[in-house]
């Protein structure tokens, strides 16, 4: 794999500092406001939202996280079966302005997945959608972002990677990567 920097460290603490002030000019106070984070990468993004928000206004947003595991359309078609991650919601969704939270937008079918499994815990008044990127014109279902870090044009070949400070990597970057033509699949032939 051919990797490439699209977002460096500092570029990723202006785009979290820029994110939480569009919530804030949206949400003002956060009265009626939930962040929920998507299980498993939405959800660093999310808790880094709180904190941020907390830094600049002073209050802690309520946060939780969702599991799409068994919502999503092709759970039973994988050969093997994925594993849940935890969901942590412990509050109720009714009348909220939720705002759902993933690093990564591509298809579109995680966030139908997130919608069918918030369901569950009440019904909003309003959903948003905050991604840091947003991989452009590879969308299967008609699903935009309200809120983007980043726009980013890639092919379906190539993968997004978004590595945290203290998770996977020693500062937050984001990478653009590429299969070597040795990686690449073979084209089919009619």
């Amino acid at each position: 794999m051919h990797k490439r920097l699209i977002v460096p460290h500092a570029l990723f603490q202006i785009m979290i500092r820029r994110l939480a002030h569009q919530l804030i000019e949206t949400h003002r106070d956060f009265s009626d406001s939930v962040i929920l984070g998507l299980q498993p990468r939405g959800i660093y993004v999310a808790d880094r939202l709180q904190q941020t928000l907390k830094e600049i206004l002073g209050i802690t947003v309520q946060t939780g996280y969702l599991d799409i595991t068994f919502h999503r359309d092709d759970f039973r078609r994988r050969a093997t079966p994925l594993a849940p991650n935890a969901t942590k919601v412990d509050f109720s969704l009714e009348g909220k302005r939720v705002i759902l939270v993933d690093d990564v937008l591509y298809t579109g079918r995680s966030v139908r997945a997130a919608i069918d499994a918030m369901i569950s815990y009440g019904r909003p008044d309003q959903v948003e959608l905050l991604v840091l990127i947003d991989r452009q014109y590879t969308r299967d279902l008609p699903i935009e972002a309200t809120y983007t870090g980043q726009r980013v044009d890639s092919l379906h070949s190539q993968r997004v990677e978004v590595t945290w400070q203290g998770q996977d990597s020693p500062e937050d970057v984001i990478w653009l990567l590429t299969p070597t033509p040795d990686q690449e699949e073979p084209h089919a032939t009619a």
